[in-house]
């Protein structure tokens, strides 16, 4: 059964979200306060996180700094459900690692349907996708270039994943904006290049002169096929 946390203030709004999340089978752990939100994850290690920003005691969006930075969550899926609607607030939550952004109000159905969409099987998640060094390890989420731990934000990893699985298909800036970034985004294609540059920094001997993540002119980016191979089992 699959575990969610919920930290909501709202008892009436938070009541009615577990009921329903139940209802479909999961299972619901949660708090009316912010104060030990990452104690509680820590204790109920969760595969789903849902948080309110504006809580009573604390601010969601640090609460959600704080979990990314640990490693037991820097790829748990987590969404925001709040009120705040402003484009800053939405590409705020979103470049801390948020994988969804809510505003309220909402349909509960939508609700549902989107925790279902994080909480899908990704499907083959145990391998390892190794390539000139790099070696992204997919149920752990770390990465490894030449042996050595690259600390990488969940957003980059995420990307990162994406395009290594996919190597050698082009995708345009759009098509990856949805893929790692949903299609509920405040963010422009320049955020794709920035997060490119970012990695190709990380990983890249010469980041001036790419030859893993390559871009195409006038179109968008792929990973380099070349050498690209997974293994069935992660690391020990």
């Amino acid at each position: 059964m699959k575990k969610i946390v919920l930290i909501e203030d709202d008892r009436d709004l938070f009541s009615l979200l577990q009921y329903n999340l139940e209802k479909e089978g999961y299972a619901v752990a949660g708090a009316h306060t912010g104060r030990g939100a990452v104690d509680l994850c820590l204790r109920e290690r969760p595969d789903l996180i849902i948080l309110d920003i504006m809580l009573p005691d604390s601010d969601g969006l640090e609460i959600c700094r704080r979990l990314r930075t640990h490693a037991l969550f820097v790829a748990t899926p987590l969404m925001f459900l709040t009120a705040r609607a402003s484009e800053t607030d939405r590409i705020l939550g979103l470049e801390l690692g948020a994988n969804d952004y809510i505003v309220k109000p909402f349909f509960l159905r939508e609700v549902i349907a989107r925790v279902k969409v994080q909480l899908r099987s990704p499907g083959d998640r145990a391998k390892v996708l190794s390539v000139s060094g790099i070696e992204l390890d997919r149920a752990r989420c770390r990465v490894f270039l030449d042996g050595n731990e690259v600390q990488l934000t969940a957003t980059e990893l995420r990307l990162l994943d994406f395009l290594m699985s996919r190597a050698g298909i082009v995708f345009t800036r759009d098509q990856l904006l949805d893929a790692v970034w949903g299609s509920d985004r405040a963010v422009t294609g320049r955020t794709v290049d920035v997060y490119v540059l970012r990695l190709r920094q990380k990983l890249e001997p010469d980041p001036a002169n790419p030859r893993l993540i390559r871009a195409v002119r006038g179109f968008g980016y792929s990973f380099n096929d070349a050498g690209v191979h997974a293994e069935a089992l992660p690391r020990a």
